[in-house]
């Protein structure tokens, strides 16, 4: 019994100092424009986050799609919905050169979900209802004065569709521009 008791108090200790640290990241609700849409982004630790997207983006279109039949630049504007698991490692290095770690402002490595919809318009012939895709990304995440925000991210994905249809991806590149509300 007795050394349950001392199990639980130590246990208890660890959990109150993993809970009680200082957290870097902070919520953030953000307009996006390069690709419009609303993204909301939450702590889920002392330096990550989870973020929410969505919108209308442009993309060009995955190997399986087509245009007529042609293989080609395929491009499309779709709805979507993004969601990342953000862990943001750069932080104390960012603090200990005196740059701004404000708004969530530094290098990541995420794990990405990403779903689209049926093409708004554009020249893909290639989602017909619902694609999914996903990967891990590296990327950087800036905040200029208090509400503008860049990112730029990239990463090879896995994508498949409803269809059956599906393959790897090399290289999936993100980039925006967005205000911080």
């Amino acid at each position: 019994m007795r050394k349950e008791y001392l199990l639980f108090i130590a246990l208890f200790f660890v959990y109150y100092k993993i809970i009680s640290q200082e957290k870097q990241v902070k919520e953030i609700f953000r307009i996006n424009v390069i690709n419009p849409g609303i993204e909301y982004e939450i702590p889920a630790g002392r330096s990550s986050t989870i973020s929410f997207g969505t919108g209308i983006g442009y993309s060009v279109a995955y190997p399986h799609s087509s245009f007529g039949g042609r293989p080609g630049i395929i491009s499309s504007f779709n709805p979507f919905l993004d969601i990342q698991y953000k862990w943001f490692y750069n932080f104390d290095k960012r603090k200990d050169k005196g740059l701004k770690i404000d708004n969530n402002s530094g290098n990541f490595i995420s794990g990405r979900v990403l779903t689209r919809a049926e093409s708004l318009f554009g020249n893909s012939s290639g989602t017909e209802n619902l694609d999914f895709a996903v990967g891990p990304t590296w990327g950087i995440q800036r905040n200029y004065g208090k509400r503008l925000n860049f990112l730029f991210d990239l990463g090879p994905i896995y994508y498949f569709d409803i269809n059956g249809r599906s393959g790897f991806f090399p290289l999936m590149v993100q980039v925006n521009l967005g205000f911080n509300l």
